[in-house]
């Protein structure tokens, strides 16, 4: 299931402005301006520092990713949230937020983060581990079959995350007609916070983002991950 992505130049209003924070793949962006709201990659540049993984060195040795599972696409799920929700995991919420929810994400349902959403317009809402933002989490959802009812849990934010890294080729490339570094070129399409081999995110200087890891870190986990 191939995507076509495009990128915007020029974002509009105050409340586009704040959405500009979280996962996107590119194709998604013309949907999300209809909405009033874009999401640019994984989590973005508003996604305070002090939240964010650090930036290892070029020179970092890879360290095995904090996983919950053992599969490699648990791991990489967790390489993605090293650069993505930091230390905060599955409860991160987008550091821009001014009103935050009254619980923590994982204590929430769909329905309690869509009516979060709906009650605080004007500010940045990408939310758990892979910093979804409104228009990707209902879509994901939807494609998933997760109604209102359904507890934003751990697995479930994992399950959602799985729908992106399908975007971003991930039956073609465990198959073998995609290679990696062409992967791992869509996976910067999708989240902000990975690096291209320059070391700079796919969204470079659109509203404030950058990667948060760097590409020897990136290129060494999926080596690590995959063994190729």
């Amino acid at each position: 299931m191939r995507l076509i992505f495009f990128v915007m130049c020029v974002v509009w209003a105050s409340g586009v402005r704040a959405e500009l924070q979280s996962l996107f793949p590119r194709n998604e962006v013309a949907v999300a301006t209809a909405q009033g709201s874009l999401f640019a990659g994984a989590q973005a540049g508003l996604f305070a520092r002090p939240e964010r993984a650090a930036l290892p060195t070029t020179n970092a040795r890879f360290v095995a990713p904090r996983s919950t599972g053992s599969t490699p696409v648990d791991q990489l799920l967790s390489l993605i949230a090293e650069a993505e929700a930091g230390s905060k995991g599955y409860d991160a919420v987008q550091y821009g937020a001014r009103i935050r929810p009254a619980l923590p994400p994982t204590q929430m349902t769909l329905g309690d983060i869509y009516a979060w959403i709906d009650a605080t317009p004007g500010q940045p809402h990408a939310i758990g581990r892979y910093q979804f933002i409104p228009p990707t989490l209902r879509r994901v959802a939807q494609i998933r079959g997760f109604g209102p009812e359904t507890p934003f849990t751990p697995g479930v934010q994992d399950a959602l995350a799985v729908v992106l890294l399908e975007d971003a080729g991930l039956s073609a490339f465990k198959a073998g007609d995609m290679d990696r570094l062409v992967f791992m070129h869509n996976l910067a399409k999708i989240w902000a916070g990975l690096p291209l081999p320059n070391g700079r995110s796919y969204y470079e200087g659109y509203a404030g983002n950058s990667a948060s890891m760097s590409w020897a870190v990136f290129d060494g986990g999926m080596r690590a991950i995959w063994g190729v």
